[in-house]
């Protein structure tokens, strides 16, 4: 075996050093920025379309422009780290949608809102696909649902800070140069990644042969390549059940982070101080704050109550997942059982959360509605980080393009569904309920383990 570049011969005996672990590191902090970036326009929406006129179906336009975008480019970039690597698509993607969450607070109408989200959303769509071809390549197999599961962790937990983020920042700046405070957190990332990490371990200083050892199972993974099996891709069933369950998925997860925010000032918004803990904490707050910014916090505290639960239920998920299997349980089994309980839990608790009058109480039920969507992502992942081998840029890639294809439609058909019920909130909560629904029956019938080539190239037929 070849020693590290720049790194001491080490002898066979040596422990395997722990630079792998870093880029979990990263991953989890590229995360926490991506989810800031993307989460911090539905908080400042309000003040967004006071200030520009925006309707609802406008609002639900401007949110889905971004997801249409992210489902558009998910494949390309997955496909590119395959191709070039994740490292210079990482560096890339992230310059790119940190210089158009800048844009954000400079548009001036509804158009440029709408052309910058949109390429705000291409960049942040080889985000995923990309830190999953890395961990692909970087870490042994036992560690990546485990290392999914703390990723994901870091995702909804940087979006449940950000409305709150959003709302404190906003004391202090506009709307406007909010989105360029944040913008420069990307910069910041894609500077020290560009200086530490490598596509293939063996070129890093700080990985010694024992570690390499351990990641020589990795060795296909690290090697670009752009010979996709496109039609073994398209016809496998169990992709389009992947497809279709991360579909349904989206749909329900991105009220969270679109129209939360406007469901809970519009129809929520008298009854906030209602609780006795509310109460409570309002006045508390109201000794720094004015009533009016009190309640926009605590509104917003309530809004980032779905992703921070399902920061627990991925990192529940991914621990408790790969502690089973490491005992000898099935993989299938696991992951399947993890994708239906988490789906079928989060569309009974999300419409469980309309019908609870206490404003606590319903956001504690809609909180487990998060936790339980996300006990699904551990394995829906790891599924592409096995399923896709060589390719797991370009399968999670297009998971996640299937996935956002749901995140689009899902603010649009909440704004029709308002517009069409003059405003009935119970129509979205059942419709999302029943789409919550149909992705877990999807996971009933997913081979998350078989992958797309049995050996090196040679493709299943």
């Amino acid at each position: 075996m070849s020693t590290p570049t720049g790194s001491a011969p080490s002898h066979p005996h040596d422990r395997p050093t722990r630079t792998r672990y870093w880029v979990i590191v990263f991953a989890v902090t590229l995360a926490v920025i991506q989810y800031i970036d993307r989460v911090a326009i539905s908080q400042a929406m309000p003040d967004i379309a006071a200030e520009m006129k925006f309707t609802d179906a406008q609002k639900g336009m401007i949110f889905s422009a971004f997801t249409l975008a992210y489902a558009l480019f998910e494949i390309p970039t997955g496909w590119m780290g395959d191709k070039l690597g994740a490292k210079s698509v990482l560096i890339r993607v992230v310059l790119w949608w940190s210089f158009f969450t800048a844009a954000t607070g400079w548009a001036w109408n509804y158009v440029s809102m709408l052309v910058t989200r949109f390429l705000f959303g291409a960049g942040e769509a080889g985000c995923f696909p990309n830190l999953t071809k890395a961990l692909s390549t970087w870490l042994p197999k036992v560690d990546r649902t485990r290392a999914q599961s703390l990723m994901w962790m870091g995702a909804r937990w940087g979006g449940a800070s950000a409305p709150l983020l959003v709302v404190l920042v906003m004391t202090l700046v506009s709307w406007r140069a909010a989105f360029v405070v944040f913008a420069l957190l990307g910069v910041i990332w894609a500077i020290v990644f560009a200086k530490w990490y490598r596509d293939n371990p063996k070129d890093h200083p700080k990985v010694n042969a024992a570690e390499l050892e351990l990641l020589k199972e990795n060795a296909a993974n690290a090697s670009g390549h752009g010979n996709v099996p496109w039609r073994e891709l398209a016809t496998r069933p169990t992709m389009w059940l992947l497809w279709g369950q991360y579909f349904f998925l989206s749909y329900g997860w991105y009220f969270f982070v679109t129209w939360l925010p406007t469901y809970l000032r519009d129809e929520r918004g008298l009854e906030i101080k209602s609780n006795v803990v509310m109460k409570w904490l309002a006045a508390v707050l109201e000794g720094w704050f004015s009533p009016e910014l009190t309640l926009k916090i605590l509104a917003a505290a309530l809004s980032g109550t779905p992703l921070l639960f399902g920061g627990f239920g991925a990192l529940l998920a991914g621990q408790v997942s790969s502690r089973i299997i490491a005992r000898g349980g099935s993989v299938t089994r696991v992951r399947r059982t993890f994708g239906f309980v988490g789906l079928a839990g989060a569309a009974s608790l999300l419409m469980a959360s309309f019908y609870i009058r206490d404003p606590l109480l319903a956001m504690i039920a809609m909180g487990m509605a998060g936790f339980f969507n996300d006990l699904t992502l551990p394995g829906s992942w790891a599924t592409c980080m096995d399923v896709g081998g060589k390719y797991a840029g370009t399968v999670s890639g297009s998971m996640n393009m299937m996935g956002n294809f749901g995140g689009m439609a899902g603010p649009i058909v909440v704004g029709w569904v308002l517009t069409l019920t003059n405003r009935d909130w119970q129509q979205v909560f059942v419709v999302t309920s029943i789409i919550y629904s149909l992705g877990a029956f999807c996971w009933l019938f997913i081979d998350p383990v078989t992958p797309l080539e049995k050996e090196e190239g040679k493709v299943m037929n």
